[in-house]
């Protein structure tokens, strides 16, 4: 059965106005349409076959239009539809379980359902797109559990594991404690990867086979920028990571079977951008040989082809065609020149890429390249190789898509071309040679081939169209005929897996089943490796250990930066430990006796030794701790018998602990301070060959909520004003100031939370603090007008205002607007003369100011005398009772010139609620600033005043005000944008 899917694409709406689908059940030669059994109007978007039943179907339809699926059990013949409640952005099936389903939505968010999609649960929101897995068995012991990355709404992603149809927020686990980066999770084979940046550093942990999580070791100054998992077949991980003075290129590592310790395997990978951004490494795996890589290594600005055998251990260039496709022959020796390939895969599944092999057809290599001394992108050729990459031959001139069919017993080659065209070759005998068919009468634009629909057919279909206004175009191409019989045991010969005539790869003489090359018989299922045979093992069959690295003699050294006693160092006296003999087994090797017994590491017992290199720490390596909460910290010790030693711990509040080992501290030391501080942590390590001690000095804060920076709504010209930053709560641990004010483009930085200063030119002046306390940062802005001359006037109100007064900023705004609209209607005086600020804290009372507006002209300001008559036209009117105002129905309020005295001083004792002493204690700073009031004698200074509508005394006003006059911003550190890929 084939299924295909069309969508018609208009390019003037942008979007897909139409659908088919078309089910041929006799592998193409006929093709029924279904849109009567899907819904005449219903617009597909996706097709998916369930990978352990292809007899199940399911379609999706454009989520623009509506949010449904479709289902099918009988390989697409009849279908039902689903209603969904949200969108599907993506589906992952799993490996086992043909009826369970991970849906992922538009808004991020992960379902699941254990009835192929007929009904869906939520499982968690907030999930990283394409960072959710199934469970891997043999790793995990229930096969129904998911992993995913979840972000928090502040924006930092976790770990998480839960059962698909249990995933509540009490049954979720987190394997990694803490925080991971952004897009970093991976669950691939028995290995678990994560990263978390510390230090603008990237560090990478893996799990594996699900058990706790351990950093990945790779040579010490390796300062790894990027990585991308390679492959975690056979029990170890392969990587490319590139380090610290690398740009295009990444070098490969290959780990132990637990993914924690690397060793270099080649250095200098060719790398490249891909279509959407993401990295492609020049490094190919080729199929059916386990341990055969081919990359491209970058040497002198020249890019070289590179082939090994035994997963990276050893490496060599490709020896070119002895002739070209002529027969003429091709002089190139190595190591000046080889054949260079190209390695990058087709992501169109209907395309073939510009290399290929096939698990079913091991040995059969087929990638365009060219012959010289570096790849190079012109004069590129097709070659084919039948012995896993021995010898090559030129088998065209020009780029061809090669398809296997029948198990790799047919090659087709079609050519790689804009152009229509109506001929293929076909090679039954491994690309020796090839014969010319034609495939279609008028030629055809061809857009892809869809290739051997069944597991021992010889059908393939070729589609496209004649011209670019046709309509699709399906050509079903049958080789069956080709051949009168089926392939018999005699029609094999024997083949040997070999690297340049050395028969033991991997530890094993492999010998496969290959068809005689001139029998043409149908093979049909493929026969597998013949046998397979374990070699004695040589030095070949060994990599150089963790910390050593191979020198021109072949032997494996410690690096300048290894101790290699070093790996005693979690062993206790009267236990073992391994001690390296420098080498390490290939992973995957199957070889036995030989050198073996030589090259492994012994069983050693662990020597006895004093403390040395004490560290102490926190978990998650940061300085800072939250007063009331736990804090974790981790005793480590270089070297030094972890068993027989004390361990004692002062946490520098008046506590302190003992241990009586330092495996007992392995889950770390939990301790809570209750005050905020610089504590001295320190612990002291005893045995009976000596001690150490080690320091720690601790920050313990609690969380900022608030700040308030409180200065004078209004000053004079070259008068010192004073500005606090208030804060709650008022004892926060170590802090760091920023401040902002007038024209300075570079902030101020104090430990202290006040600062004075002066302005010389009158206008409106804004000034920001900002705090910082432990990894938060909060800040306060506030406007400050400056005049070489004003006049002020306290306020007061009727006794009812008191009874509507909430304290809080925005009700103070809003008084004060009206206050002065007030204050324009009775004395007529221009609204640009006036400000008006209610102060924090009851009684209500509000400051009055005069100010010598002056146009933008600079002309027409006022003198002295007019303020004056100003003053006393208000302090008339509101001795008469004309100032007043409609607080609600039935609620007026009368406004009052107050006593001329100072601002009165407030309780501040600890009765008073948070809020309310945050405002009391800026009536106090507030107070502190405004000058002794005589009756209008005071002269003061300020430039331009504010609009009529601002109120400069009201918290609110300058926070919204702040964002028009924002100080300048500390530049951001670029992210390490290391991340895994696969």
């Amino acid at each position: 059965v084939i299924l295909i899917l069309t969508k018609l694409y208009d390019y003037n709406l942008g979007s897909i106005t139409e659908s088919s689908l078309w089910r041929s059940t006799d592998y193409g030669t006929t093709y029924e349409k279904l849109n009567d059994k899907v819904g005449l109007k219903t617009i597909l978007s996706y097709l998916y076959v369930c990978p352990t039943n292809k007899r199940k179907i399911m379609l999706l339809t454009d989520p623009e239009i509506e949010s449904s699926l479709l289902i099918s059990s009988d390989e697409g013949a009849t279908y039902q539809k689903y209603r969904l409640n949200f969108y599907i952005q993506s589906l992952l099936f799993h490996p086992k379980q043909e009826d369970w389903i991970l849906a992922y939505s538009q808004d991020q968010k992960l379902y699941s359902s254990a009835e192929f999609g007929r009904r869906w649960q939520l499982i968690q929101e907030g999930v990283v797109p394409n960072r959710f897995y199934w469970s891997v068995m043999g790793s995990n012991k229930e096969p129904d559990l998911v992993h995913l990355e979840a972000r928090t709404v502040d924006g930092h992603s976790h770990y998480l594991t839960c059962r698909m149809q249990n995933c509540t927020e009490a049954n979720r686990n987190q394997p990694f404690p803490g925080y991971i980066d952004p897009d970093s999770l991976i669950v691939q084979d028995h290995y678990v990867f994560v990263q978390l940046t510390s230090g603008g550093r990237p560090h990478y942990y893996v799990s594996y086979r699900r058990n706790a999580f351990a950093q990945m070791k790779l040579p010490k100054y390796a300062l790894p920028k990027d990585m991308h998992v390679i492959s975690t077949d056979e029990n170890q991980v392969f990587a490319a990571v590139q380090e610290w003075n690398q740009n295009d290129t990444y070098n490969l590592y290959i780990s132990d079977t637990r993914g924690v310790y690397f060793t270099l395997a080649l250095e200098n990978v060719q790398s490249s951008r891909g279509p959407e951004g993401n990295i492609m490494i020049d490094l190919y795996e080729v199929a059916g040989i386990k341990g055969m890589f081919l990359a491209n290594k970058k040497i002198d600005n020249q890019v070289k082809t590179f082939i090994t055998y035994n997963k990276g251990r050893d490496w060599r260039l490709l020896q070119a065609p002895d002739t070209d496709l002529r027969g003429d022959p091709v002089h190139c020796l190595l190591p000046y020149c080889s054949l260079h390939l190209h390695l990058k895969v087709s992501e169109n599944p209907y395309t073939s890429g510009i290399i290929a092999s096939k698990d079913t057809a091991p040995s059969i290599i087929v990638a365009s390249g060219n012959i010289g001394s570096e790849l190079s992108d012109t004069d590129i050729s097709m070659f084919v190789s039948s012995d896993a990459g021995n010898t090559w031959r030129q088998i065209f001139e020009e780029e061809h898509s090669v398809l296997y069919l029948d198990q790799g017993g047919v090659l087709v080659a079609m050519k790689h071309t804009s152009l229509p065209i109506r001929h293929l070759w076909l090679s039954f005998d491994e690309g020796r040679s090839w014969s010319k068919y034609s495939f279609t009468s008028i030629p055809l634009f061809v857009d892809g081939v869809l290739g051997e629909p069944g597991e021992e057919t010889l059908i393939m279909t070729v589609f496209g169209h004649f011209s670019h206004r046709s309509e699709w175009q399906l050509v079903k191409v049958d080789y069956k005929s080709i051949f009168d019989r089926r392939c018999a045991e005699e029609d094999y010969r024997p083949w040997q897996l070999h690297s340049q005539g050395e028969a033991c790869i991997m530890g094993a003489k492999r010998i496969y089943k290959k068809r005689k090359s001139e029998r043409k018989c149908m093979q049909g299922k493929y026969a597998g490796a013949m046998e397979s045979e374990p070699c004695v093992c040589t030095e070949a069959d060994f990599d150089c250990d963790y910390g050593y690295e191979r020198h021109s003699n072949g032997q494996c050294l410690p690096a300048f930066w290894f101790n290699p006693s070093s790996l005693s160092k979690d062993c206790s006296l009267g236990q073992s430990y391994l001690n390296s003999t420098g080498y390490r087994k290939v992973v995957s090797n199957n070889c036995t006796d030989g050198v073996r017994e030589q090259y492994t590491a012994k069983p050693q017992k662990c020597p006895g030794k004093a403390p040395r290199g004490l560290r102490i720490v926190t978990a998650d390596g940061k300085l800072t701790a939250e007063q009331g909460h736990n804090v974790t910290l981790m005793v480590q010790l270089e070297e030094g018998d972890v068993q027989r030693t004390l361990i004692q711990v002062d946490f520098g509040d008046g506590i302190a602990v003992s241990y009586v080992n330092l495996s007992s501290t392995e889950d770390g030391i939990k301790h809570v301070y209750q005050n905020v501080g610089i504590f001295r942590v320190t612990v002291q390590v005893d045995n009976s060959l000596g001690s150490d001690s080690a320091v720690l000095y601790l920050h313990v804060t609690c969380p900022l909520e608030h700040v308030h920076l409180s200065l004078p709504f209004v000053t004079t010209k070259n008068k010192e004003v004073n500005a606090t930053a208030v804060l709650w709560p008022s004892q926060v641990g170590t802090l760091t100031y920023v401040w902002w004010y007038g024209n300075n483009t570079e902030p101020l930085i104090t430990l202290e939370g006040s600062i004075s200063f002066r302005f010389t030119s009158e206008g409106m002046n804004t000034i920001t603090v900002q705090v910082s306390a432990g990894n938060a940062i909060l800040q306060d802005t506030k406007t400050i007008a400056v005049y070489e001359e004003f006049r002020s006037l306290r306020l007061s109100f009727s006794p009812n205002l008191d009874d509507y007064n909430p304290d809080i900023p925005e009700w103070r705004r809003d008084v004060g607007r009206v206050i002065k609209k007030s204050l324009v209607e009775a004395t007529g005086v221009p609204g640009q003369h006036i400000l008006v600020a209610v102060l924090p804290g009851l009684p209500t009372t509000a400051e009055l100011f005069v100010l010598p507006y002056q146009d933008p002209a600079g002309e027409n300001k006022r003198s002295a005398d007019d303020l004056e008559q100003i003053s006393e036209l208000l302090i008339h009117k509101l001795n008469q009772n004309s100032v007043h105002f409609e607080l609600k129905p039935g609620v007026r309020v009368f406004v009052h010139a107050a006593h001329l005295t100072a601002a009165p001083l407030v309780d501040l004792t600890p009765t008073h609620s948070g809020s309310a002493m945050l405002m009391l204690l800026s009536v106090v700073f507030v107070g502190l600033a405004v000058f002794v009031i005589y009756k209008f004698k005071r002269r003061v200074a300020l430039p331009s005043p504010p609009s009529p509508s601002t109120q400069p005394g009201d918290s609110s006003l300058r926070l919204q005000r702040a964002r028009h006059a924002t100080p300048p911003s500390t530049p951001k550190r670029g992210s390490a944008g290391a991340q895994y890929a696969i």
